[in-house]
């Protein structure tokens, strides 16, 4: 690194800016954001793409002149971690406008206004079929060294939105269409099948479809955008065997318009009298000893 980043105050920004030579003021969010409201005079270069520093030496090759970068506020960090990547990147004039276009705002100075920022897309209510060929469940069993992970074929599914939130849906899932992907290819792929589909697992003869139906969902308080932001809860029925389990999603809007979920938790497989291997029903198991929880992740987008 160079040096480290100077942070500027409001007067210290227009002092700079209405100097001899000012610095290349860089607004760092997103396009749109900026292309919506930006400080008079701001060149885009969102620090959030891997391309930041290569449009920076090509806009500004000259490492040694200043370069001011802001963001949206003080409580965000893309103005900082622009900062620091200019400084390892040895630029030696790099100015941070810590206040962002919010504390430019505030100060009620002028800004350059462009296309209105689009509304933030909300959720209809009402009942949603599940996209099949988007959606995927994933699974991990583990013993004590190893693993396998594979796939769950999703059957049919469909979430239900009330009030703008989440508020039930139901999954049903194919036992036939257990995949393994790390044996894909390998013989002992389909011993492994066999052995899954077999009584000493799931008994897919006897029960070719397992289920899961959402019974409530709440919101998680002060989830941020990425974290979990819903506990859902429910009955899984595996095995003719109902049992509640309950997990925290993420969830959202893509930009399609479709909502989506993901999902990362585990279940004791024993509570669905899957007991092969387990240690709390056979002594002495050896190398044939399987943990009882099997990890899933759920992928849910509508159609």
């Amino acid at each position: 690194m160079s040096g480290n980043p100077s942070v500027l105050s409001l007067t210290e920004l227009k002092q700079r800016l209405e100097g001899a030579e000012p610095p290349l003021l860089v607004d760092v969010r997103l396009q749109e954001d900026c292309d919506c409201k930006r400080l008079p005079g701001a060149w885009n270069n969102c620090v959030y793409e891997v391309a930041f520093l290569e449009r920076m030496q090509e806009k500004l090759p000259a490492t040694a002149q200043a370069v001011c970068v802001y963001g949206s506020g003080p409580d965000s960090q893309e103005s900082r971690v622009a900062a620091e990547k200019l400084c390892r990147a040895g630029y030696t004039q790099v100015l941070e406008f810590r206040e962002g276009v919010e504390g430019w705002k505030a100060a009620g100075l002028a800004v350059e206004e462009g296309t209105p920022a689009a509304a933030a897309a909300k959720p209809r209510d009402g009942t949603y079929a599940l996209d099949l060929a988007e959606s995927r469940v994933q699974w991990t069993g583990r013993n004590l060294l190893n693993h396998h992970h594979g796939t769950l074929c999703l059957k049919s599914g469909e979430l239900s939105i009330a009030g703008g939130k989440l508020t039930g849906g139901s999954f049903v899932f194919d036992m036939q269409g257990i995949a393994c992907e790390d044996l894909a290819g390998d013989p002992l792929h389909e011993m492994l099948i066999a052995h899954l589909l077999s009584d000493d697992f799931f008994e897919v003869d006897k029960y070719p479809e397992a289920s899961f139906k959402i019974s409530g969902a709440s919101e998680v308080a002060g989830a941020t955008p990425g974290s979990a932001d819903l506990k859902v809860k429910g009955v899984l029925t595996l095995k003719g065997i109902d049992g509640e389990i309950e997990f925290l999603a993420s969830s959202g809007i893509t930009a399609e318009g479709k909502l989506a979920a993901q999902a990362a938790f585990a279940i004791d497989r024993t509570r669905w009298n899957v007991i092969y291997g387990s240690g709390k029903f056979f002594r002495s198991l050896g190398g044939h000893l399987v943990n009882d929880m099997i990890e899933l992740q759920l992928r849910m987008v509508t159609a």
